[in-house]
């Protein structure tokens, strides 16, 4: 009788990412309901190409493209993230209990990616739907610029809890070619931050429903009070035009 192992640790200390992502690969494929990485540094795409429910624990500083088509798996990164993390992630959970680098949720098209702290540049570039698959970006603190650009789909909350007292959410650019989703800034911002492809638009009854949602859950994983992040305003953007650059290219 085959005695299925239901927790796995491995250590990366000095392990190649192709070997470590290849051990997390023959870990899930034998069954495993959760595995902890300890000592991962830097190692790339770990969680990639994975394809049903595990909880993967890293203990350490993934490096870039953690998570990157992932469809299904929740993993949880117990430091900061890198480069591309969620790129073109298809499903499942990304909780990162520190901050992220560039390109977080780069064409992602599904599942949900919450970060405790800040992220870098270019966030959720190219995030986009279909039908029911919503991809969910939830950020603790605040960004870099270009956040949103070209989203074509989607939702991104940025809470600004690292911002200090009267200090203000400095990324420029936002939203540039954004034609589709939704963005949801806790906080002001100013007309000159955005793209000319966005717009500031009233909260409805169903943003302030689905906020609640997102933040109660990231609360829960971080231990914030969600009450508290909810009772400040939130600014709503969205894209003006679905096609703001059909002129550039078509006929």
């Amino acid at each position: 009788m085959e005695i299925v192992q239901q927790k796995v640790e491995i250590d990366a200390s000095g392990v190649h990412y192709k070997d470590l992502n290849a051990r997390l690969r023959q870990a899930v494929a034998d069954g495993a309901e959760r595995v902890d990485l300890h000592n991962v540094f830097g190692q790339r795409y770990i969680g990639t190409d994975l394809h049903r429910p595990v909880e993967i624990h890293i203990h350490g500083t993934p490096g870039n493209d953690l998570a990157s088509f992932m469809d299904g798996p929740r993993i949880v990164v117990h430091g900061n993230g890198q480069d591309g993390c969620g790129n073109t992630m298809n499903g499942g959970e990304v909780i990162i209990h520190g901050r992220a680098g560039d390109a977080t949720g780069y064409s992602m098209r599904g599942g949900k990616v919450f970060v405790r702290d800040d992220v870098g540049y270019r966030v959720a570039i190219h995030m986009k739907e279909y039908e029911s698959q919503r991809p969910i970006i939830v950020i603790g603190g605040t960004a870099q610029h270009f956040l949103g650009e070209y989203m074509a789909g989607g939702v991104l909350v940025v809470l600004g809890l690292t911002l200090r007292p009267g200090e203000r959410h400095t990324a420029n650019f936002v939203g540039t070619g954004m034609h589709g989703g939704v963005m949801y800034i806790r906080g002001e911002l100013e007309d000159y931050q955005l793209g000319k492809e966005v717009g500031q638009v009233p909260m409805e009854d169903a943003d302030h429903a689905l906020l609640r949602e997102l933040v109660r859950e990231y609360a829960a994983y971080f231990d914030r009070d969600a009450d508290a992040i909810l009772d400040q305003p939130f600014t709503k953007l969205i894209p003006l035009s679905s096609r703001p650059y059909g002129r550039l290219y078509a006929y």
